[in-house]
Parts: structure tokens; C-alpha cells; sequence
């Protein structure tokens, strides 16, 4: 059934009500017990003193959220804008040279940040990878590459290597990891691009220009080599109407959503309540679903501000980057899963659609969904928690195709034919909704703990059935089918709109 199927405007109201008030009880029990653990001892290192505004302290659990926009904040500003500057001057008056400008400016603020230590490091592994791309050889690009990875993830190697950088500071560690990784995909991307250029070969400059543009150096994220050598190597710098407009709405959005966190993290705490399980086990079963939610829902926010903030200065560099992780709230499947759309634009060009082509095959989908976590396993760096987050997701996607397979089989198959399309759409929301739990559990494993993931699981499927399982499991399925009511929304206006392109 298409997904244009409509249902009534009565019962699409119901569902957006019934969902509406359902967050908002979830949201009163955790909003009390973050107020009654304002002072709780457990949480001494979790909650700190906030604004003076509000008179309540703040959960600080999130050391990463902290050091952006407090000691390292003035560093990003800085580092940014200067980048920003120049590029501006540069595309003004020579923008011819402007990719050059950008890599200079990215080699002088890494020196600069992490030391001549570290920039060796990376110029080192970037001239091993561009010395193996000279082969055209796919596969030894890829072994190369993701022994490159290793080198940064793997100890003893990660530590041999950072251990040659001195000094220290708060966020050295993130930087250099982040730097290091994001430079091997970068480097494993330009020799793959390498081995599919038919005539010629692409230059050790081509290389650094692209490894070394700094809104994308330390952070992500990844744009492929095809893509950012042929936007950079664009002469005719011409925006789009009103594209400035919607950078400085862009840009202030972000600032917006920077400061409602804040503020939201003085009433909530669902970063520390997770920290104690003898406290969360008191919450009921909605609060807990709530809080496991919310969480998921902020490491997404964290995301999509820190990639659109770096996005918007490369759309002021005439970049047109990729687009910030799909809203959570909005998905129910796990093939569109993701938080950081670069590194999953690059693992579905590279390996994932590689192997699994048109992903309708059993075995083929098998073999590139374990090649894909595999590789994302590296990627985050191994240890037991990351090797059972990627088991559990790497099930999921297989497990949709499998059911996918499974209905589409006789009689299944003839019974949704004789449906109506309203009816269809409501079964497969109900479906939808229990993939859309699958996709919560699996990812506070990585986003939490394995124990809270375990007490979540536990009291909502376990002590909380029937009538906590069943309940959320309708609330879920409201949210499902107003998700599909959006997306039925958005495909009549794509079809409009190429209707109106081809007129």
C-alpha cells in the first residue's frame, strides 16, 4: 500500500491529542523527580548550580555540551570566525584559490590547537593513504584505510600514537580522536573517489585541501571526496535567492535551540537521573519510557546543532553540506537511523548499498548490514558496550527485511491486497510502533548504559505487562501514524512539485 493512504481528519486529532497529553504526564513525573533530586548526593557531579535566574541548579552530566559553550567556546568562536574572514576575503578577491586559503587556514588553527606533533601524525597517515590510492586497487584502499582507523582505535596503538602529543587541556582527548577519525574516512573516501577517476589522478593537494577544511576537520561532517571537490572547484560563486536569509535564520535558530536546552536541563535532569538505578526504579513505568525517550531526543539535538552550526559556516564558504540527522521523533524504521548523516552517506556510498545494492536480497542484506557495523564498530572505537549496540542494531535492520520478506509471502499478501489502504496503513502503524521501541532500547545502550537499557526493557515489557506495555505501545502508535500522516503530507508536495518542474 502507497504511502499516500489518508485517514480521517477525527481520528488523526485523536491520536495528536491522546500523544499530546501522554507527554505531558511522562514529562510532570520526570520534572518532579528532577526537582526532588535537586540535592540528592549521588548526583553531586551531575548537577551544578545554573543560572541565578531560575534559582535551581542544572544537570551537567554532558561534559561535552559543557566544554563547547563554556571554556572551549571562546576557542570555536574564534577559530570559526577567523576561518569565516578570510574566506570571505578570499572568495572576493581571488576565487580561483579560495580551496587553498581554506587549507592553509585549517594547517596554521590545528598547529596552533593540538601542536606540530599532532599534524605530523596526521600528515603522515594522509600521505600513507594517498600512496596506496596510487594503486587503484579498491580493496587495498579499504584495508589500508581501516587499518589507518585501527591504528586510532585499537590500543595499544591509539595510545602509542596520542602519546606524542603534549600538553593538555579539556577537550585535547575529543579533539584528537575526533580529528584523527574524521581525517582516515576523509583519506579512505579521496582514494576510493581515486581508483573510480578513469584518466589521471588526483593530487596529494587535492587531499590536503580537502582533509584540512576546518569547520569539517575536528567534528565532522563528512562530505565524500566527489562532492567537495567538485563544489570547491566551482569558480562562479553564485547564491540561490534568498539563501542568505535562510543562513542568518539558520544561525539563529541554532543560537535559540543552544539556549532552550540550557534552560530545559534546569528543570529536567534526564541526563544524571539515569546514573542511579535505585532512584529511576521508583519512577513509574511512563516517566521511565519518557526519560529513556528524552534521551534519545537530546543526543539527537546535540547532533543536529553541532553539525548545523558547522553547516552554516560552510554554506557562507558556497558548500553545500550534508543535512543534519534525521529528527528522531520522526522515525520508525531502522534503515533511516542516524545521528550523523555524513558518516552514514559515507558507509551506505561505500560499503552498505556497495554490497547490499538493492537491499532485497536476505543474504546480500546480511552480509552488507555486518560489514557496515562492522566498520561503525571501528569507527567508535571497540569495547563491549559498542560491540552490543551494534549486535542489536545490526539485527534490527536485518529483522525488517525479514518481516518485510515474511508479509509479503501468500496469504499475507493477499489479505493486504483486499484491504482497504486506511486499514493498511493503520496495521502497519501498529507494527511501527514496536520497531520504534526496538530503535529506542537499542540506542540507549550506547546513549546511557547496558543496566538502564535492562531496566527500561524489563519494566516496560516485563513487570509493566499488560497494561503499561500495551498503553505506551498505543501512545506509540499515535506518534507513528501522525509520523505518516507527514510523510503522506511531504510526497503530495514532492509530486506537486515535479509536476509543476516538468510543466
Amino acid at each position: 500500500m502507497g504511502v499516500k493512504a489518508k485517514l480521517p481528519s477525527y481520528e488523526l486529532g485523536f491520536y495528536a491529542l491522546t500523544l499530546t497529553c501522554a507527554v505531558v504526564y511522562s514529562g510532570s513525573g520526570i520534572f518532579e523527580a528532577s526537582r526532588d533530586s535537586m540535592n540528592r548526593k549521588t548526583f553531586r557531579d551531575g548537577i551544578k548550580p545554573g543560572w541565578h535566574y531560575f534559582g535551581r541548579k542544572m544537570d551537567v552530566a554532558d561534559f561535552e555540551w559543557v566544554m563547547w559553550f563554556t571554556s572551549f567556546r571562546n576557542f570555536i568562536i574564534f577559530a570559526l570566525s577567523g576561518h569565516v574572514l578570510f574566506a570571505k576575503i578570499c572568495s572576493m578577491i581571488m576565487p580561483q584559490h579560495r580551496a587553498v586559503v581554506y587549507m592553509l587556514y585549517g594547517l596554521l588553527a590545528v598547529l596552533g590547537s593540538m601542536g606540530l606533533v599532532y599534524l605530523m601524525i596526521i600528515l603522515s597517515h594522509c600521505i600513507i593513504l594517498y600512496s596506496v590510492s596510487l594503486a587503484k586497487q579498491k580493496w587495498l584502499c579499504h584495508v589500508a584505510g581501516l587499518c589507518c582507523l585501527a591504528s586510532f582505535k585499537v590500543e595499544p596503538f591509539s595510545s602509542w600514537q596520542s602519546g606524542f602529543v603534549t600538553g593538555a587541556f579539556d577537550l585535547q582527548d575529543v579533539l584528537f580522536y575526533g580529528g584523527s577519525g574524521f581525517t582516515i574516512m576523509r583519506c579512505i573516501s579521496f582514494a576510493l573517489e581515486s581508483c573510480e577517476r578513469k584518466e589521471g589522478i588526483y593530487s596529494i593537494f587535492d587531499l590536503l585541501k580537502y582533509n584540512f577544511y576546518l569547520p569539517f576537520f575536528f567534528f565532522g561532517p563528512i562530505m565524500t571526496f566527489d562532492q567537495f571537490y567538485a563544489q570547491v572547484s566551482t569558480q562562479e560563486l553564485r547564491r540561490k535567492d534568498d539563501e542568505m536569509r535562510k543562513i542568518r535564520v539558520q544561525a539563529l535558530l541554532h543560537v535559540g535551540v543552544i539556549v532552550a536546552v540550557d534552560i530545559f536541563f534546569h528543570f529536567f535532569y534526564i541526563l544524571t537521573l539515569p546514573s542511579d538505578l535505585k532512584f529511576v526504579n521508583r519512577l513509574s513505568d511512563w516517566s521511565l519510557a519518557g526519560l529513556a525517550y528524552s534521551n534519545l531526543v537530546y543526543d539527537w539535538v546535540k547532533a543536529a546543532v553541532m553539525f548545523g552550526v558547522i553547516n552554516t559556516i560552510a554554506r557562507l564558504d558556497h558548500l553545500d553540506p550534508p543535512q543534519p540527522p534525521k529528527c528522531i521523533t520522526m522515525l520508525y524504521v531502522f534503515a533511516e537511523t542516524h545521528f550523523d548523516r555524513g558518516i552514514n552517506d559515507w558507509l551506505c556510498k561505500y560499503v552498505y548499498d556497495h554490497i547490499g545494492e538493492n537491499h532485497d536480497n536476505v543474504v546480500k542484506e546480511l552480509m552488507a548490514t555486518i560489514s557496515t557495523f562492522a566498520i561503525t564498530t571501528l569507527w567508535l572505537g571497540p569495547c563491549e558496550i559498542v560491540y552490543v549496540w551494534s549486535i542489536f542494531n545490526c539485527f534490527g535492520l536485518n529483522f525488517e527485511l525479514w518481516v518485510q520478506k515474511f508479509f509479503q509471502r501468500e496469504p499475507f499478501a493477499k489479505m493486504e491486497a483486499k484491504m482497504s489502504e486506511a486499514m493498511s496503513r493503520r496495521i502497519r502503524a501498529v507494527f511501527g510502533a514496536a520497531n520504534f521501541w526496538a530503535i529506542v532500547l537499542y540506542n540507549i545502550l550506547a546513549l546511557n548504559s547496558l543496566e538502564f537499557a535492562l531496566l527500561v526493557t524489563k519494566r516496560l515489557l516485563l513487570i509493566g505487562f499488560p497494561v503499561s506495555t500495551l498503553s505506551i505501545w498505543f501512545i506509540t502508535y499515535c506518534g507513528v501514524q501522525l509520523i505518516k500522516e507527514r510523510e503522506r503530507v511531504l510526497a503530495i508536495e514532492e509530486e506537486k512539485h515535479d509536476k509543476a518542474k516538468k510543466e
